[in-house]
């Protein structure tokens, strides 16, 4: 049984996989301040009563935390087989941008799920505390993409900034043109944000040449919000980055 820990910046994905299927997940907090003894209790409480584990796979687009999670592998499971997703590491996906380095290893676990799955070329749309848009091209490389606030980050941003606004609830609001505040926040951020990625998809499958029915997968923590919103034809699959740990286990391990 594979441990697979997908860390981001607000929520850290962290699931049982076997053979390349989810058998367990669980979404928890992510925080910076969390120690690695503190890392090795919360993990070992959520395994409790499951299967032994026998490899571990680690993505994180947040520093100190993966700098803390190293640590928990030396440390708690130091006979285990593990894989830290990072630059030198195989996964069979080209990384075709500027500085390579600079990608999150979140985003390279999604694409390379994304075309195991789906194949190529393919979008992965990824909504959590950024949005991302990633483009794998026709020969199966990470050519770039697009990151736009979240849904979250920016509603809490104009909740901070406008003397009159507050959060809300993040949910659809009866219609487009709301009657009341509440309800017209709720429809900029779920309304608006499916515009914006439905706009995105569109520029990018012009400018790459891609064909219509081009796959799009859609996944992260508040995925959920946009399932359904968007015009774009999408696969949805919120445990991407658990599947991509998995691929990325599989050709890294021995």
């Amino acid at each position: 049984m594979l441990l697979a820990v997908a860390v981001e910046n607000t929520r850290t994905l962290v699931g049982l996989v076997f053979e390349g299927t989810v058998k367990r997940h669980w979404w928890v907090g992510t925080d910076a301040r969390r120690t690695a003894d503190e890392w090795a209790v919360l993990l070992q409480g959520l395994l409790t009563g499951e299967a032994p584990v026998s490899g571990i796979a680690v993505c994180s687009a947040v520093p100190h935390v993966l700098h803390e999670l190293r640590d928990v592998v030396a440390r708690y499971y130091h006979d285990v087989p593990s894989v830290v997703v990072e630059p030198g590491v195989k996964t069979g996906l080209p990384v075709l941008v500027d500085n390579p380095r600079e990608v999150g290893t979140d985003r390279i676990a999604n694409a390379l799920a994304a075309v195991t799955l789906y194949g190529a070329p393919c979008l992965v749309v990824d909504v959590g505390t950024a949005i991302t848009i990633d483009v794998v091209n026709s020969a199966g490389a990470f050519v770039g993409g697009v990151i736009a606030p979240g849904i979250e980050t920016a509603t809490d941003a104009l909740g901070r900034a406008a003397a009159q606004l507050r959060r809300v609830e993040l949910v659809r609001p009866r219609s487009v043109v709301a009657k009341n505040t509440v309800e017209a926040l709720q429809s900029g951020a779920i309304h608006g944000f499916a515009a914006l990625v439905d706009g995105l998809i569109a520029r990018i499958r012009t400018e790459q040449s891609f064909a219509d029915d081009s796959p799009v997968v859609l996944t992260g923590a508040l995925a959920a919000l946009l399932d359904g919103q968007l015009h774009t034809r999408t696969r949805n699959e919120p445990l991407l980055p658990l599947r991509g740990l998995y691929q990325a286990f599989a050709r890294n391990s021995t």
